[in-house]
């Protein structure tokens, strides 16, 4: 497993999942996929059809791809199906950003660091991290809002 596929917290994973019902996670491998259908790097999530009866769970890889990622959530969310994204906070200053994250229709501001797995370990990120929710055919300006590691509500969303 390289260093950036890191495993989405158990505990913050299912206070969202009894909220959104996810059944697809599109950024997985074998041992953490949070999801009973998935996709592996093998299966190249961006090049698969996310479109699904549920909600998508995307916690990308954090490299250069990531923009890929959230732009084909959003894609997706255009086509009626709920995504869900887990990426870096310190993306607000890019392309990326103001094209797509801008267009959703929430952003949830996370509280503290998460504590992502790693070989049967866990390690608290170096990096903040925000979560992005593409409702279907969401067109921006996103409401926003703050959790904590447990995905528990801090502020409700203005």
């Amino acid at each position: 497993m390289a260093k950036i596929e890191y495993e989405t917290p158990q505990d913050f994973f299912e206070a969202l999942n009894q909220e959104f019902h996810f059944d697809l996670d599109v950024a997985a491998t074998i041992e953490n996929a949070k999801c009973k259908r998935f996709f592996t790097k093998e299966d190249d999530g961006l090049q698969c059809d996310w479109f699904t009866s549920g909600a998508v769970w995307v916690n990308p890889p954090y490299d250069k791809s990531i923009a890929l990622w959230v732009m084909k959530a959003y894609e997706t969310s255009q086509k009626g199906c709920p995504v869900v994204c887990l990426i870096q906070g310190r993306s607000t200053d890019t392309k990326m950003w103001h094209d797509y994250v801008m267009k959703s229709s929430e952003i949830r501001f996370i509280k503290d660091r998460l504590h992502f797995g790693f070989n049967g370990k866990s390690a608290r990120a170096n990096i903040s991290n925000v979560l992005v929710i593409f409702r279907p055919h969401c067109k921006g300006p996103p409401k926003t809002c703050s959790i904590d590691i447990r995905g528990r509500f801090l502020i409700d969303a203005v």
